[in-house]
């Protein structure tokens, strides 16, 4: 990571080392005119369980990678609280989440569009889809090849995937082969950020290349605590880095890119936001910007899960046998899990364990 000196100056600044951050960073560096200081509260990605695609669920509770958010009590849930998983590390949530690649239904993008949001209809943002990615299928009206995104099919089918599916279709949901292409009602499979079986984040995809060029620099273990203001135009951010408040200025743009939680907290803390929540906490009102923090909206969703005793390798491959969750617990598991997956050159995937969510289904409303 770089070393920069206290109130060094930038041509921009972006705040977040995420699933967006990333792809400005290597962005903005791509002509090397510009200076780019790109801060990360979280550290390096360097954690294996990151890199092998079943390893999500062991970073679920690991503080070194991820917030830890939790909602607030429940009415509707018995008051339980329901984790909120956030990456903190580079890469973002792309670091540390499920790795499905599902980009949206297209009747959201073009409701966007209708409320005024020129350039956010389906057909205005799928070429810059289609230039991102990289598909392993190869290129249609819908994919593309050749961008910093990798996503990939799941390695090999999964027989409760495949009777879910079965299930599905006679239950009158259509297969659906590919949930971002002309539709996305139907039951399949999920594809992935993932090649040649290892997780493919923003930070392998995009940082990964950018920090070879002598314009960015980032730094990590960088809280950003607050935008600094001359009036209402943003000059620089402050951080606090080991314990330490810093401060960087932009002579040209501050970027957002903390993600649904921390750019909004970020942003209010900075006194944009609802004023009088701003007041009541003493922080002094830059923009009174009520929809800072408000409208925030969460796909819920349960897990069903079944375990049941099988013998590890059964079937021939070097799998460890469906359900069998609990080898991969513990050092010697972890360890011998691992030993396999990269002797294997395969994915160490969810469809394997049962664990996680490779398949699903989508209907419409009026069906």
């Amino acid at each position: 990571m770089a070393a920069i000196p206290d109130q060094a100056r930038f041509d921009y600044i972006i705040v977040g080392a995420g699933s967006a951050g990333c792809v400005l960073a290597n962005r903005l560096t791509e002509s090397g005119r510009h200076r780019v200081l790109l801060l990360e509260a979280g550290g390096h990605d360097r954690h294996i369980w990151i890199h092998i695609p079943l390893g999500y669920g062991k970073l679920f509770d690991n503080a070194k990678v991820n917030w830890l958010y939790k909602t607030e009590p429940e009415p509707e849930l018995n008051n339980r609280q329901i984790i909120q998983p956030r990456g903190k590390v580079l890469g973002g949530s792309s670091s540390i989440n499920g790795l499905l690649y599902v980009r949206g239904q297209h009747e959201d993008y073009d409701h966007w569009r209708q409320l005024g949001n020129t350039g956010w209809g389906f057909a205005d943002v799928l070429p810059y889809f289609r230039r991102a990615e990289d598909q392993a299928r190869g290129g249609d009206d819908f994919h593309g090849v050749g961008g910093p995104l990798a996503v990939s099919d799941v390695s090999e089918p999964h027989p409760l995937c495949e009777a879910f599916i079965e299930a599905a279709q006679q239950a009158g949901i259509p297969r659906n082969d590919d949930f971002n292409g002309a539709a996305q009602e139907g039951a399949g499979y999920f594809q992935l950020t993932a090649k040649n079986g290892r997780r493919w984040s923003t930070a392998v995809g995009y940082l990964r290349q950018a920090r070879r060029r002598h314009n960015l620099a980032v730094v990590s273990d960088a809280l950003g605590s607050r935008i600094l203001f001359s009036g209402r135009r943003a000059i620089g951010v402050e951080y606090i880095q080991h314990g330490i408040t810093r401060t960087a200025y932009a002579d040209g743009e501050v970027i957002v890119s903390g993600g649904a939680f921390n750019s909004p907290q970020l942003l209010q803390l900075s006194g944009l936001g609802p004023a009088k929540i701003l007041r009541d906490l003493g922080v002094a009102v830059i923009a009174d910007m009520p929809g800072v923090g408000a409208d925030l909206r969460r796909a819920d969703g349960s897990d069903g899960r079944r375990r049941r005793n099988s013998q590890p390798g059964a079937g021939g491959g070097p799998e460890l046998g469906m359900g069998n969750l609990s080898a991969i617990h513990g050092c010697a598991g972890a360890a011998a899990a691992c030993h396999r997956y990269w002797r294997a050159g395969r994915a160490l995937t969810a469809s394997r364990l049962c664990h996680g969510r490779p398949c699903g289904a989508a209907r419409s409303r009026d069906a």
